[in-house]
């Protein structure tokens, strides 16, 4: 298994679970990943895993380089799709939808809450595959199954997420909004091709306490990020805009966050 060295905690509890070796190739970096795919013997079976948005920066994966060298070398291919589905692509289906990859890919990894606004996940990959991980796959065997009502939501979710855009154009606009109003009021937030908005700020007492004020002052729940899920003095407060938040909610957000700003003496942006 060679996986990304930023893929999330259970991408990498699966891979102990499988008891294979595991090599961790630097994120998003097809050198690296072409160097050590090199030195493996080419009989032996290889998969490489990562993500196509990576929920804590944002970015996005560069798929179809990853596809080449893993193509080249004989290696299986495992996406996590997580953070995309229902969100990028024609159909909804992710980021390897929207770029035209989907049919490189071994396995594809999705979630049935997020974008679906359920509970669940799923893998999609051929029907050997599938069947393998139905027979062989302690985690899926023992999991209790969804229950009907469940079931029948997230289906409900997949069809018409399937069929409409108008979810996925007024996310956009959101998130451009959002960002737009911070860079006008010099609040420092990473740059990324991706809908998620990470607000940089740099300390974890403050991180906390920006979101603890955030929710007893204001009403806005933002999630406050701390090490160890991202490297010490990176803490930040990551904001995913939806579809149904209008302009006067990111105003109020916005004025929000200025407010904070000052009062928790954080540095401005400097355009």
């Amino acid at each position: 298994m060679l996986a990304d060295a930023l893929d999330h905690a259970s991408m990498s509890e699966g891979i102990r679970h499988s008891r294979a070796e595991e090599r961790i190739w630097k994120h998003n970096d097809v050198e690296d990943l072409d160097r050590q795919l090199a030195g493996i013997d080419p009989a032996r079976p290889k998969l490489v895993a990562f993500e196509s948005v990576y929920s804590m920066d944002g970015d996005i994966a560069p798929i179809s380089e990853i596809l080449d060298v893993a193509e080249t070398h004989g290696a299986m291919i495992y996406l996590d799709e997580v953070h995309a589905v229902g969100m990028y692509g024609p159909r909804g289906g992710g980021i390897a939808e929207r770029d035209g990859l989907m049919d490189r890919i071994t396995v594809i990894e999705g979630t049935l809450g997020k974008a679906f606004g359920n509970m669940g996940g799923y893998i999609a990959g051929s029907v050997a595959t599938c069947d393998f991980v139905r027979s062989f796959a302690s985690g899926f065997i023992f999991t209790t199954a969804l229950p009907p009502a469940v079931a029948a939501g997230a289906l409900a979710a997949v069809r018409h997420l399937k069929g409409s855009d108008i979810e996925r154009a007024r996310q956009r606009r959101a998130v451009a909004r959002l960002r737009a109003r911070l860079d006008a009021l010099g609040i420092p937030h990473k740059a990324n091709p991706s809908h998620i908005v990470p607000v940089m700020v740099g300390d974890p007492v403050k991180c906390k306490m920006l979101s603890d004020i955030l929710l007893d002052e204001d009403g806005i729940y933002i999630q406050p990020i701390n090490y160890p899920t991202v490297p010490r003095g990176s803490e930040r407060l990551r904001i995913t805009p939806g579809p149904l938040h209008s302009d006067a909610d990111i105003e109020h957000l916005v004025g929000a966050l200025h407010r904070l700003w000052s009062r928790c003496a954080l540095s401005r942006a400097v355009a």
